[in-house]
């Protein structure tokens, strides 16, 4: 027989007690307690996200990197010579823990393996003196952090939200570009960047002139509100005897180019050497300081300290490279059968006859070698055998950008000129 046989056969007031205590039981058992009842279960609705409270204490979190707080830090400055296991030997920390740090991760091994001199590394130690972490500030915006884990030490690597903002700088030429481009507040490599994309049309050694000026607009980084250092220069306008030149980034390609989409690089550079001052300009009645006699002077002196790399103009194959008692060490440059470029009184060669060169390649280092009074780079521009000006003369056409690269290019290139003159117009309005 079943239970239900049994049941009924109950009086009649034993059957409905059993029911009662029947459904007090079912009462308690499935009504959840007051304190753990995280949300009012009548206000649901479907769709919606509500959030739910977990205790942290149910958590368990592996490798997790310790508050700072908690942590006791020691820096050391990498010495001179001195690898990880000398500097572990240095600050008192056994041999046996440094195995154990380069076994415990292949990064580890990697990173403690390329210390630089005069880099810091941060040591972490709890109060009974056992290292908890290793930190090494790889860049402004990168660590790379050792931490103690359960079973040795685990790598991480730290990286920063890096925020690009635009900022603004110009400057009018008094004495020399570098001195105005160092009052504008640029950095060196921004000098050489600005120097670079104009390169092609302005020869910095020669063409600068006092009145000529430039604006720039270029990227800042920033980290957690701070200026962690510059990034690439957006768009720069610069004048020149009289003549503007506009270059824009073209963030496809990582190139510059002009208002109409003419690429800013062209088949040869204007100087072959990094800018100085100028010894000698084109002169074809010039008087020669050796001989005294009134020959023409068929090129171009840069005067430059002994030893400053020389620089192929463009693309070609070397035509001669060799010595005598006038050219000194000269390279001769075969860039087609219209170009031939030269290079005089260099004091080392760099590149072989018939070897291929390349734009901005060093062919040589500055001299005195030859017939000279001093030393500095003669150099010489040839166009179908014919002596030309290497400052003025006529350079082939650069390429343009066409189709939809060349639409895109224009709309961000307006924008991005409009954004310069904005900024150099708030700047003007700052320091009135």
């Amino acid at each position: 027989m079943d239970h239900a046989f049994y049941f009924f056969r109950l009086p009649i007031i034993h059957r409905s007690l059993i029911l009662i205590l029947s459904a007090l039981i079912s009462a308690a058992l499935f009504l959840p307690d007051s304190e753990d009842l995280a949300i009012d279960q009548t206000t649901l609705e479907v769709g919606q996200h509500y959030p739910v409270a977990i205790s942290m204490e149910t958590l368990e979190t592996k490798n997790s990197i310790l508050p700072d707080s908690v942590v006791r830090w020691e820096k050391y400055k990498i010495a001179s010579g001195e690898s990880a296991a000398k500097l572990f030997n240095r600050i008192g920390l056994s041999a046996q823990l440094l195995h154990q740090l380069i076994t415990s991760d292949k990064e580890i091994n990697n990173q403690l393996s390329r210390l630089r001199v005069g880099e810091e590394l941060s040591f972490g130690f709890d109060e009974n003196n056992e290292l908890l972490q290793i930190k090494r500030v790889i860049t402004p915006f990168e660590t790379f952090r050792i931490t103690k884990a359960e079973n040795g030490y685990a790598a991480a690597f730290e990286t920063k939200t890096v925020d690009i903002q635009f900022n603004y700088t110009e400057a009018e030429i008094t004495s020399n570009f570098w001195n105005a481009a160092l009052s504008a507040n640029l950095t060196p490599t921004q000098i050489m960047e600005l120097a670079g994309i104009f390169g092609w049309d302005i020869d910095f050694a020669l063409d600068i002139r006092s009145g000529d000026s430039f604006k720039v607009l270029y990227e800042e980084k920033i980290v957690e509100g701070e200026k962690m250092g510059r990034g690439r220069i957006i768009a720069a306008i610069f004048s020149n005897q009289g003549e503007t030149f506009k270059a824009i980034l073209d963030d496809n390609t990582g190139n510059y180019f002009d208002e109409n989409g003419r690429a800013m690089k062209k088949a040869f550079l204007r100087s072959p050497i990094d800018f100085r001052r100028v010894t000698s300009n084109f002169n074809p009645k010039r008087r020669h300081p050796v001989t005294g006699k009134v020959t023409a002077h068929r090129g171009t002196d840069y005067a430059a300290p002994v030893g400053t790399p020389i620089w192929a103009a463009g693309d070609g194959i070397v035509d001669k490279s060799g010595y005598n008692q006038f050219n000194g060490n000269y390279v001769f440059i075969r860039h087609s059968n219209t170009y031939i470029t030269k290079y005089l009184h260099m004091k080392r060669r760099y590149v072989k006859t018939g070897q291929r060169v390349k734009q901005g390649q060093s062919v040589g280092t500055l001299g005195g070698t030859g017939r000279v009074t001093g030393p500095h780079l003669h150099y010489e521009f040839l166009v179908n055998g014919v002596h030309k000006n290497p400052r003025t003369v006529k350079l082939p056409q650069s390429k343009s950008l066409k189709g939809a690269a060349k639409t895109e290019f224009m709309t961000n290139a307006n924008d991005r000129l409009v954004k310069l003159e904005q900024y150099g117009r708030l700047l003007f309005a700052n320091q009135h």
